[in-house]
């Protein structure tokens, strides 16, 4: 047999369906966004739209369980920093490991900060800046991945989750140890397993963060009551998630993960599975999910050239952005909402941290 008979026919052309998608979204995505007038009419909007998120999410399909908190070590860093490497109990039989870190003299008036991961940075190792292993440095430095141990730095206590599908909550263990492999999550999988039965890879995600809220309120030794959630790219994600939900979440940093479904999740739709919601698009776009979290002090971080930005770039963004400001001028709270552009592509940039932070707490009610 040659080998042009071994190889596949001769495709001349091919007839794609997302020109069809795309009049499709138009049609019927964003149908239940904000139209009303005033802060009251948007209160009342905000109700009705957490409680279908709520039932999109699939969070009504979550199991509630004790905590049991278990500490598995302690291990003291430069700079008086305290990691601890513990693990709560989210549902039934499912754990969530996590690093803390706590910087000598935390106490009842510190911050903590949720410190969710994104993708391709192994989990919590990343953001809890785990340099001693060569591939996670190299994210580190790719990404500038560390924002939890930044935050230690400057006095906070980061709270740094494996989410599900990461690090120590791979499904499979070899995973973990090829190089490539163990950077990258299950999200695939986990999506699989979820979605026939209402349960997006979002909704397990935020759920496990308001969790972990819990688990800050439970322990009782930092201001939960000024719990802040900061993330990156499918940190973002879930920061967007659980902070639409969960008003104890008091301050929100977004970065690199804000920005229109079409351009960012449907043009590009190679995305990962997490970033998917059956039905999400028919009620509303990104926008108003995070126009839910007014009038808390919220920092949207965007890299001017990202590509996940979609095929518009920024104005995929500002477009969203002002969605949002919308909904934090009906409060009178406009210079609570802060959108930083910053030169490059897809990455964190802690260069404004501490001024931001500061500016944002003192804007807190």
């Amino acid at each position: 047999m040659s080998d042009r008979q071994k190889s596949l026919p001769d495709i001349r052309e091919c007839y794609p369906i997302l020109p069809s998608m795309l009049r499709k979204y138009d049609k019927f995505g964003r149908r239940d966004r904000f139209t009303g007038e005033t802060a009251e009419d948007f209160r009342q909007w905000g109700e009705k739209a957490k409680k279908v998120l709520w039932g999109l999410l699939g969070l009504d399909k979550m199991e509630s369980c004790p905590l049991d908190p278990v500490t598995d070590e302690v291990v003291m860093l430069p700079g008086d920093i305290r990691r601890e490497h513990l693990r709560i109990q989210v549902e039934p039989e499912v754990w969530m490991p996590m690093y803390i870190l706590i910087p000598a003299g935390a106490s009842l008036k510190s911050r903590p900060f949720l410190c969710p991961p994104g993708h391709n940075g192994a989990g919590k190792y990343s953001v809890a800046g785990l340099r001693e292993y060569g591939t996670v440095k190299e994210r580190i430095e790719l990404y500038r991945y560390d924002y939890g141990y930044q935050l230690a730095r400057l006095g906070y206590v980061a709270v740094c989750p494996d989410c599900r599908g990461f690090g120590e909550r791979r499904e499979e263990r070899e995973d973990a140890f090829h190089p490539e492999l163990g950077m990258k999550g299950d999200c695939y999988w986990l999506a699989h397993m979820g979605e026939p039965l209402g349960i997006p890879v979002a909704g397990m995600l935020a759920w496990d963060l308001m969790r972990a809220v819990d688990y800050l309120y439970w322990r009782g030794e930092w201001d939960g009551a000024r719990c802040g959630c900061l993330g990156f790219s499918g940190g973002g994600m879930q920061a967007l998630m659980a902070s639409a939900l969960d008003e104890r979440i008091r301050l929100v940093v977004i970065s690199g993960y804000l920005y229109g479904y079409k351009d960012a999740l449907l043009r590009l739709n190679r995305n990962c599975s997490c970033n998917y919601v059956p039905h999400l698009w028919e009620h509303w776009d990104m926008g108003d999910i995070a126009s839910l979290i007014a009038p808390r002090p919220f920092w949207i971080q965007s890299g001017k050239e990202d590509r996940l930005n979609g095929p518009r770039g920024i104005d995929n963004v500002t477009e969203q952005v002002e969605i949002i400001r919308r909904a934090y001028r009906l409060f009178g709270a406009e210079d609570r909402l802060l959108h930083e552009i910053c030169p490059g592509g897809h990455r964190w940039n802690g260069e404004n941290l501490e001024r931001n932070l500061e500016k944002l707490g003192n804007l807190e009610n």
